[in-house]
């Protein structure tokens, strides 16, 4: 049965994901996992009864989910009103840009030595976004693309920076929503992306990560012109 906001039903579908006993960081993780494939947009209210009824999981637990996705800055938690997904300004992803050179391309510059199924990653996640394109998937192309990213930082062989890796594409596939033509945002990114593949996979490196910054350079310029436009429905 259909509800009337698609995002009950997508909680829904991942209510095999977890069991009766499962913890609020598990709960976190599929509501985070939706907001990095921009299934959850910014300012979507999230009702506790629904959300708690989809995954079949009890209101202390889906609070204290909510709690834990209100400190990663992916929910806010307004009085009165309830809990929100959370909307950026512009000065939120100028600062995610700069931690993403710190986390990607510092990755990229220390892969010369990086296994070899870390590196495939990288190549695989350029592949699917291409896949998508040829039939038109835009929204697979965004999520193909934060996983072309999630695989340069696991170069760096780090689970702390993977775990930060994660936490920052959710907030930025938040940013990704003030794009209101997806097609265009994320279309000229994917020969940039099968570029910067194709460096690391001749190992590159070097060559990769300064590549990367002026992707970096030319991508939050892009977004913080759109910000000056753009207001939340």
């Amino acid at each position: 049965m259909t509800t009337a906001d698609p995002w009950v039903d997508l909680l829904a579908a991942d209510r095999s994901l977890l069991d009766r006993t499962s913890t609020a960081e598990r709960v976190a993780d599929v509501l985070r996992q939706r907001i990095i494939e921009g299934a959850l947009a910014p300012g979507t209210r999230l009702s506790e009864e629904s959300a708690g009824r989809a995954l079949a999981v009890s209101r202390n637990t889906l609070r204290e989910a909510f709690r834990l996705l209100v400190h990663e800055r992916l929910l806010v938690h307004e009085f009165h009103r309830g809990v929100f997904v959370r909307v950026l300004s512009a000065d939120d992803v100028i600062d995610l840009y700069r931690m993403r050179r710190l986390l990607e391309t510092s990755a990229v510059r220390l892969a010369a030595d990086a296994a070899p199924e870390l590196v495939a990653a990288v190549d695989r996640a350029v592949t699917d976004g291409e896949r998508a394109a040829e039939t038109e998937r835009w929204l697979d192309v965004g999520t193909a693309n934060m996983r072309f990213h999630e695989a340069l930082a696991a170069l760096a062989a780090s689970p702390r920076v993977n775990d930060t890796m994660r936490q920052l594409l959710a907030e930025l596939r938040l940013a990704f929503h003030v794009m209101s033509r997806a097609q265009e945002f994320h279309e000229p990114y994917l020969e940039l992306n099968r570029e910067i593949a194709d460096l690391i996979g001749n190992r590159a490196v070097q060559a990769a990560a300064d590549r990367l910054d002026e992707y970096f350079d030319a991508a939050e310029t892009q977004l913080v012109a759109a910000y000056k436009t753009y207001s939340p429905e």
